[in-house]
């Protein structure tokens, strides 16, 4: 992305979970009712198109078939895990590294019951988010914002200066991001994440990998990922589901949960909706 603009890929993840509103309750994946608050004039022109014809995201599933799902399931797996954390009532810190224009801090206010929620992410990006927030009415919550690169600026630095306290029960939510950096920022975080969290805490994160199947739909997955480096955010790291376990092991990390696009679906889709296959989620214990 550039320097001095804010991800053009969050405010497209922002529109993905918007438009899983205009679907009954009991058909959803997803319920965020706050993402629509974050999109800019175009972005709202395609909700609005989609919305009310549905073929914006016709061709949005020809250009990268199951990506609108997959961002759907992937946000409600790391609901999950964040809410399976906050049921424990004691003391936690919750911390989303390049959090875009997540909304977890507002719709789970209540299980958050006054911890605080850390927001990591790039100055352009958070800088438009609090722009918006600032002029909307939300539940009153800790949020505590706090801006980084993720390839310049020590993640202990940036947190403790925001407040993160280093050796406290906490939960980190790294979503959307991996595939952007290279494998010595992952590891640099990963080991930074290590060492800040205490005794019970977790990660819940994903990971793109290459498809290497020789048929056609892998390679239009493959070639989706083009689409990426149009906007400006090119991938540049991937690892497989089957090698993911020892890449985190080395960094001091246990695999506790592995979710590929099956699972996906099992778990979350009811109707039939299929899910990209070229990436994962997973929550990882630490400590």
């Amino acid at each position: 992305m550039r320097e001095d603009a804010p991800s053009r890929t969050a405010e497209a993840v922002c529109l993905a979970r918007a438009t899983e509103q205009r679907r009954p309750p009991e058909g959803r994946i997803l319920d965020d009712p706050y993402a629509r608050h974050f999109l800019g004039p175009a972005a709202r022109a395609a909700l609005a198109t989609w919305e009310v014809s549905g073929r914006l995201g016709e061709q949005v599933m020809r250009a990268a078939p199951g990506l609108v799902h997959y961002v759907l399931c992937r946000h409600r797996y790391i609901d999950d895990c964040l809410l399976a954390a906050l049921a424990d009532p004691s003391p936690m810190q919750a911390v989303a590294l390049g959090a875009g224009y997540d909304s977890r801090a507002w719709r789970f206010a209540e299980a958050l019951a006054g911890r605080p929620f850390f927001e990591v992410d790039h100055p352009a990006t958070a800088g438009r988010k609090q722009g918006i927030v600032d002029g909307l009415s939300l539940p009153a919550v800790d949020r505590r914002v706090a801006v980084t690169d993720f390839l310049s600026s020590p993640l202990e630095a940036v947190l403790e200066g925001a407040g993160f306290e280093p050796g406290r029960r906490s939960f980190f939510i790294w979503e959307g991001v991996s595939m952007y950096l290279t494998r010595e920022a992952i590891k640099r975080t990963l080991r930074a994440i290590r060492e800040l969290a205490g005794p019970g805490s977790g990660l819940a994160m994903d990971f793109w990998f290459l498809l290497d199947s020789p048929d056609l739909l892998a390679a239009a997955h493959r070639m989706s990922a083009g689409l990426l480096s149009l906007m400006g955010e090119p991938i540049t790291f991937g690892i497989h589901p089957e090698d993911v376990g020892d890449f985190l092991r080395r960094e001091g990390l246990a695999l506790a949960d592995l979710a590929g696009a099956e699972a996906l679906e099992r778990r979350y889709v009811r109707d039939g909706r299929r899910v990209y296959p070229a990436a994962y989620l997973l929550r990882a214990e630490i400590g």
